[in-house]
């Protein structure tokens, strides 16, 4: 089952983490963060950043996509079991202090270090932009730090794919104290969780626009078919064949969320000496997903009806967040010898 690492999270920690709005979020997110945030709710101050100007980074022509699924991603995150009396939800857009403390963190980074970071690279390549990279895109790190700063965030659950990113703001967070002659600013720590990477059905990383990923709000049906679409082990063609555990999504699932770690163990060898068949497997796995799955699913059912106050959560999460992030963005703008 997935678990945080316990020994990270400290007194007084103040958490920021959030999502894209690009569409339904997935077991990936549940498993690389938003597990990690509900076992945070109510030990620490918390915010989810519904991320709708990063999303507009490689998706401005698709703007009434990302903005329909603004509401989409708060719905998933009430489904999944956040609490919005515990955990603040804010829009990245209606906060204009993360807009401008974007704008001065861009005068303290150079385009050779944007274009250094492994994770921009990595989604530059995957997105095939080559030499033709938005300019937002690029910088969408200094967004980040943005966002992790405007909240004070000393700790942010994250995929092991993000710790660049928490590098690279805690270099800006170290240069705007030397222009501040202070500490104005604390530097953050990444929080992994037990499963930091769930690749997607296919073996590829999980995507929403690859169409590889289970959404939190599947129907068993939906689980059914993309479990029984999961990649195995080619050379696995019989039932008493050996098989390879290693890059096998089923095993990669059931390390995940199978509630009965050691059966799972007894899987995994059972299956390399052979003997083991691929259709069982996923049988198991169809099951423990189903029972992950259905009470996100159905909460999700019934906070769909009620739109108005998921709304309201938004409306009022955000407000919230706008005190927050305009006291940090006084303080900065004090660093650059900004009036106020």
């Amino acid at each position: 089952m997935l678990s945080i690492n316990a020994s990270i999270p400290r007194p007084g920690d103040v958490v920021l983490t959030g999502d894209r709005p690009t569409g339904a979020l997935h077991l990936g997110h549940y498993a690389g963060s938003l597990s990690s945030r509900l076992a945070l709710q109510g030990r620490c101050s918390q915010t989810l950043l519904i991320a709708d100007l990063q999303a507009l980074t490689d998706s401005s022509g698709r703007a009434a996509h990302v903005a329909a699924h603004v509401e989409e991603v708060a719905l998933d995150y009430l489904a999944a079991g956040i609490d919005p009396e515990l955990t603040t939800i804010a829009v990245q857009s209606r906060l204009p202090a993360l807009a401008e403390l974007t704008v001065l963190y861009l005068n303290l980074v150079t385009v050779a270090r944007l274009e250094r970071n492994p994770t921009v690279k990595a989604e530059v390549e995957l997105r095939g932009f080559a030499r033709d990279i938005p300019a937002g895109f690029l910088c969408y790190p200094v967004s980040q730090a943005a966002d992790i700063t405007g909240f004070r965030a000393t700790l942010v659950p994250v995929g092991d794919d993000q710790l660049p990113m928490i590098e690279q703001t805690n270099e800006i967070v170290r240069r705007v104290n030397r222009l501040a002659d202070e500490t104005i600013l604390s530097e953050c720590r990444a929080l992994l969780s037990a499963t930091p990477r769930l690749p997607g059905v296919d073996g590829r990383k999980a995507s929403k626009s690859l169409g590889n990923a289970i959404a939190l709000g599947a129907s068993a049906d939906d689980i059914r078919r993309l479990v029984r679409a999961m990649y195995t082990d080619a050379q696995h063609v019989r039932a008493s064949d050996p098989g390879r555990v290693e890059g096998n999504v089923v095993f990669a699932y059931l390390n995940a969320f199978d509630p009965d770690p050691a059966t799972v163990k007894e899987l995994e060898l059972q299956y390399e000496h052979g003997g083991l068949g691929d259709a069982k497997l996923k049988d198991r796995l169809e099951g423990v997903l189903e029972q992950v799955i259905a009470p996100m699913r159905a909460r999700r059912t019934a906070f769909a009806s009620d739109r108005a106050y998921v709304r309201q959560v938004i409306r009022d999460g955000t407000a919230r967040a706008n005190v927050v992030a305009d006291g940090v963005l006084r303080q900065v703008r004090r660093a650059f010898a900004l009036g106020e």
